[in-house]
């Protein structure tokens, strides 16, 4: 495995050496750097997993670098240390705050707890990088948090990440799924339960509220809890103590609350399925984690990743192919990260060699739109494409079928990206920047569109027009 990379910034020559000599000794693959411009565009081009930076908190030039979209977690080293500086220092977005002259072994040590974290955190993609940065700065404040984000995205695993890099880190941190429990048992297992609460409670027991005590606790899929126990719930919120099913006594807490769903709690509150007041004490700060199909540049690294976790599964050295690493950047990934790791994890089973090729990768098809009839493009550059003809000349197929939703979604994605093209007359950099997406995201949904029968045409500058490939 290759060596973290820590970028150090610092004017003092001498001092950048002999951290550069200390990092590397410690396993570390340390870059130095004079300035901040320097250090911006290291940041932009290349994966790092920690920046440190020598000077006070008030400086404004190491704030640039920890909000930029690649920033990965920073370490300040104050020249003249302070209790208010470091508290201006965390508040800023700075991961750690240590006197310049602190020991090499609490450096050390602070790199390895920072990196260690980083390892686990497999975000290269910018939309995905951005919540996390975002996320590590909420994470300083002790406030409830609601992650929204499609199921298999990630969100316990950011949730995670907030309680790591929070003033909790050293308390426990409890993942309860309210999807997952029976109704008439989840009051139970949040708020516990004293002996003979009910038929087989034959001792007290601690609920998840309690098991969270100094840490945080995860509320995964919130929207499920019925709206009898909301009220509870809320109350708990707001009072900071619980009591356990059939007990007399109220326990005060200290506990982070941290809430993620699947559904639009905006629309469940208008639907009367949810408390609009416990929506707003959990929406303090909101965090949505994209599908995966939405932040392509993931896929490989998450890819290699769950190589690398389920190694044992398959052959020594096991990697992905040209076409298996193809194969996988052109699928929707309905099931998102989760969907993935099962497709890799049944590839390792399924190799024979280190090699893991397209065929190992068992993925089920997600239904492709049929193949569009050409059609001239109507009015000018700028106006929208008129729609394929499907049969009956209002969008409907033949013979009375009805297009799916799958369909519906692809039509909608081939006009955005057609309208895009024909207005930056096919310059392709310049349509991916108008549609918030990469170069390489730009090319991959446009190769998966032609694979399933749209026309896009390869020239730039070329007509753009529906037709069959």
């Amino acid at each position: 495995m290759s060596q973290p990379s820590v970028l150090i910034v610092t004017t003092d020559q001498e001092f950048s050496r002999r951290r550069c000599l200390l990092l590397r000794e410690a396993g570390f693959q340390p870059i130095g750097v004079s300035d901040y411009t320097h250090a911006q565009r290291l940041l932009e081009r290349r994966s790092l997993a920690l920046v440190i930076v020598q000077g006070g908190a008030g400086a404004c030039q190491w704030r640039q670098l920890a909000q930029l979209p690649s920033a990965p977690p920073l370490v300040l080293l104050a020249p003249r240390p302070s209790v208010e500086e470091a508290k201006q220092a965390l508040r800023a977005g700075a991961a750690e705050y240590l006197a310049e002259g602190c020991s090499s072994l609490e450096l050390v040590n602070t790199v390895r707890r920072l990196v260690g974290r980083e390892q686990d955190l497999v975000a290269r993609d910018p939309r995905s990088r951005e919540v996390y940065r975002m996320a590590r700065r909420v994470a300083q404040k002790d406030v409830s948090v609601l992650i929204t984000g499609e199921s298999g995205t990630g969100k316990e695993m950011l949730a995670r990440h907030i309680h790591e890099h929070s003033g909790r880190a050293d308390g426990p941190f409890v993942a309860v799924n309210c999807a997952a429990i029976p109704e008439q048992m989840i009051e139970a297992v949040l708020f516990g339960f004293e002996k003979g609460a009910f038929t087989g409670a034959h001792r007290s027991h601690a609920g998840k509220f309690e098991q969270a005590q100094g840490g945080t606790l995860l509320l995964d899929e919130v929207s499920e809890i019925d709206t009898g126990l909301q009220a509870k719930l809320l109350r708990v919120l707001q009072e900071r103590e619980i009591e356990r099913l059939c007990g007399s006594e109220s326990i005060p807490l200290d506990v982070r609350v941290l809430a993620s769903s699947n559904r639009d709690l905006r629309e469940q509150v208008a639907a009367g399925r949810f408390r609009e007041d416990l929506y707003y004490r959990l929406h303090v700060f909101p965090l949505h984690l994209p599908p995966l199909r939405e932040r392509l540049d993931d896929v490989l690294p998450l890819a290699e990743a769950f190589i690398a976790k389920h190694a044992g599964l398959g052959p020594e050295g096991a990697r992905l192919d040209d076409a298996a690493r193809s194969r996988l950047l052109g699928h929707d990934w309905p099931g998102n990260v989760r969907e993935l790791e099962n497709v890799i994890q049944r590839a390792m089973i399924l190799a024979d060699e280190a090699r893991i090729s397209a065929d190992d990768l068992v993925i089920e098809p997600v239904p492709a739109a049929p193949a569009r009839q050409a059609a001239p493009v109507q009015g000018g550059a700028n106006e929208p494409a008129a729609p394929a003809d499907r049969g009956n000349g209002d969008g409907r197929p033949k013979d009375g079928a009805s297009p799916t939703l799958g369909d519906n979604l692809r039509e909608r994605e081939f006009r955005l990206i057609m309208d895009t093209l024909r207005a930056c007359r096919g310059n392709r950099k310049q349509a991916a920047e108008q549609l918030g997406i990469s170069d390489r995201t730009l090319r991959y949904r446009v190769a998966r569109l032609r694979k399933e029968g749209f026309h896009v045409p390869s020239k730039a500058g070329a007509e753009y027009a529906y037709g069959q490939a």
